[in-house]
């Protein structure tokens, strides 16, 4: 077996976040899981609040940092970016119910990165609306009622799987009309 990274423990710790929250991350649990010791654990982490921050440093990464330069990176117009954009996080096959279970918790180390991540999030979408022509206040709040909807949709998607799409037809379409919705002045 290949020596375990870092990276690899805060994976797992991120899939125990997502299925169990923060108080899932433990890791005699995390070692069986990954076929490790803890002494492989203690290689790579002082203690689990350690594992718990890489955790939540490779979710930041992923769902937001990654997702903000996959789009930029994809370029064209601001509505453009805001349509990828959206098709990237109404993705059901890409949900992570990291998310989830981050926004619930109340950790006062985790809401500081929940909170952090939020503010990232929604101050790139309101850069995208206000290219899209909206004032700062107009795209600000705009950018807020969109996260709101987002956090609400991977709940919805969450708890009652097939529900928004049979209400809202394909995820794509409802990406577009989103995205519609959002750009009109």
């Amino acid at each position: 077996m290949s020596r375990l990274s870092g990276d690899d423990w805060a994976l797992a710790a991120l899939d125990a976040i997502s299925s169990g929250g923060v108080a899932a991350v433990a890791v005699e649990p995390i070692a069986v899981r990954l076929g490790a010791t803890k002494g492989s654990f203690y290689w790579h982490f002082k203690a689990r609040g350690d594992l718990v921050e890489a955790a939540l440093a490779l979710w930041e990464q992923r769902s937001t940092l990654d997702v903000i330069a996959s789009v930029e990176q994809a370029g064209g117009s601001p509505k453009a970016r805001l349509r990828r954009l959206f098709g990237l996080v109404f993705d059901a096959a890409a949900l992570t119910h990291a998310d989830i279970s981050l926004h619930a918790d109340a950790d006062p180390a985790v809401r500081e990165v929940v909170t952090r991540v939020s503010r990232r999030r929604i101050d790139y979408l309101a850069s995208l609306l206000r290219e899209c022509g909206h004032t700062p206040r107009a795209a600000r709040r705009r950018a807020v009622f969109a996260y709101s909807a987002f956090l609400g949709n991977i709940q919805l998607m969450n708890s009652s799987p097939n529900l928004l799409e049979s209400s809202v037809g394909s995820l794509s379409r409802y990406a577009d009309a989103v995205v519609e919705s959002l750009v009109r002045i």
